[in-house]
């Protein structure tokens, strides 16, 4: 999968400099399969010049979202892709930095359409995007604005590739330094790693499993993991890297629960201290004094499990925050508002009165169990259909009683006729937090193919 970006900025240093506008197309080899587009508000004026070259002023940044409220979008449409700009570097960098003032280090493997173009459409005078779609009879609107230099970007990437698809291959694997990995380092794998969904396997070279990962293209994230040797972690993993190993699953789905089971039962090397970062805060209910359901985002615990998870303490406040508002919770209930007497909420009558007592418990704790309700699967005992290996198979995700029991597969014409026989069809795994979180997202993101409660004798 391939990510071709845009963005306009404050000025031409990622240093000093801000994003004012960026967009992004993602591409499967074939097709734009997913876009995104934003004003950015840069938090910094915009220099008068700038203005003239891309038509962005102060004004129509005034009320566009921030770089963190657009971060997780972009992370989310970029992920397992190839970066792709014309003249990359700035786009990249300016990107990165963006995410390194939040803490986050975002790495992608990148690719030039500037340099893929000098070696795909040879001897031409200019190589910048304006002459070159100019040459080329390529469309180019809104010139200096992110979606209409992003468009403009995806129709050469497109040419390259019906062009170039070979050499483009080839470019990208020469972008990885086998000096930089260990001597014994199978090179031969490369060519046999599929651009599928799955779980890839990095062993060293005493056979042992140092790092286990999951990703929607195993043979580009494997890429960049290989190309990845800057930070001192991802270079000690290249370079103890030996041999790859892979699972197709098919679904996304089956490739989170499988890897999550992996991390958790064989404990790969470099899997440690991202599994202990990953979920560290969650989120717990008790009754108070009162008899009121209270709420309580902290570090896990080992005596309890939480109603659910969440990657910081701030991240799950912010959860609450937006339950009081939209289910009328007390903050104080909620312990985010630790002063004695009325919470802020009531002040301003969005609280009816949980907190000096004015509304009942009953009434109150109702309200509670509705807005954590979503956190439960919506039925105690189901099948989960979505995508296998090939197009002819069918990935099948069994919950008895509200536990996870396993997955497995199913030819597409034999279909799931019963619960009995999706049981028989799956290989067991354990049940524990982190895949109830996976299985939940995936059902509220309704990004499964079919559900299938167990009192349904459905066949597919």
């Amino acid at each position: 999968m391939y990510c071709i970006v845009d963005i306009e900025t404050t000025g031409g240093n990622h240093s000093t400099g801000k994003i004012t506008e960026i967009a992004i197309y993602k591409h499967d080899g074939f097709k734009v399969v997913d876009e995104y587009q934003s004003l950015v508000n840069p938090e910094i004026p915009i220099p008068p010049f700038i203005t003239r070259l891309t038509g962005i002023d102060n004004q129509m940044v005034r009320t566009a979202p921030r770089f963190f409220e657009v971060a997780k979008e972009i992370v989310e449409i970029t992920k397992d892709c190839t970066f792709v700009a014309h003249n990359v570097g700035f786009d990249y960098n300016f990107i990165k930095a963006e995410f390194a003032q939040l803490g986050y280090s975002w790495e992608l493997p990148r690719v030039c359409t500037v340099k893929l173009s000098r070696k795909a459409f040879p001897g031409l005078p200019s190589y910048s995007l304006g002459k070159l779609c100019k040459q080329l009879e390529i469309p180019l609107n809104d010139r200096h604005r992110a979606a209409g230099d992003a468009q403009a970007t995806t129709i050469l990437f497109e040419r390259i590739l019906r062009s170039n698809k070979l050499k483009l291959d080839q470019h990208l694997e020469q972008e990885i330094n086998f000096k930089a990995l260990h001597p014994d380092f199978d090179k031969g794998i490369l060519d046999l790693i599929p651009k599928s969904t799955g779980v890839y396997y990095f062993y060293d070279e005493d056979a042992n499993l140092i790092y286990v990962g999951k990703s929607n293209n195993i043979r580009s994230r494997v890429m960049q993991h290989l190309r990845n040797t800057k930070s001192k972690r991802a270079f000690e993993m290249a370079k103890a890297i030996v041999r790859v190993d892979y699972k197709v699953t098919g679904s996304e789905l089956l490739a989170l629960l499988l890897e999550s089971d992996e991390i958790k039962v064989r404990q790969p090397k470099f899997n440690r201290a991202q599994k202990r970062t990953r979920m560290n805060f969650g989120l717990y209910a008790y009754y108070d004094d009162k008899g009121y359901i209270s709420l309580k985002v902290e570090r896990l615990r080992s005596d309890e499990d939480p109603l659910t998870l969440f990657s910081s303490a701030l991240t799950g406040k912010q959860k609450l925050y937006a339950w009081c508002e939209k289910y009328q919770l007390c903050q104080s209930k909620c312990n985010l508002y630790n002063h004695s007497g009325p919470c802020f909420q009531y002040h301003v009558k969005e609280c009816s009165g949980a907190c000096v007592e004015e509304e009942s418990p009953e009434e109150y704790n109702l309200r509670v169990k509705k807005a954590v309700s979503f956190l439960n699967y919506s039925h105690d005992s189901f099948v989960i259909v979505d995508k296998g290996r090939t197009r002819d198979e069918l990935g099948v995700v069994v919950i008895e009683n509200g536990k996870y029991l396993g997955f497995g597969f199913v030819h597409r014409d034999e279909g799931v006729s019963s619960a009995i026989h999706a049981k028989e069809l799956i290989d067991y795994y354990q049940d524990n937090k982190d895949t109830k979180q996976i299985i939940s997202g995936f059902l509220k993101r309704k990004k499964i193919q079919k559900l299938i409660p167990f009192s349904s004798q459905e066949a597919l």
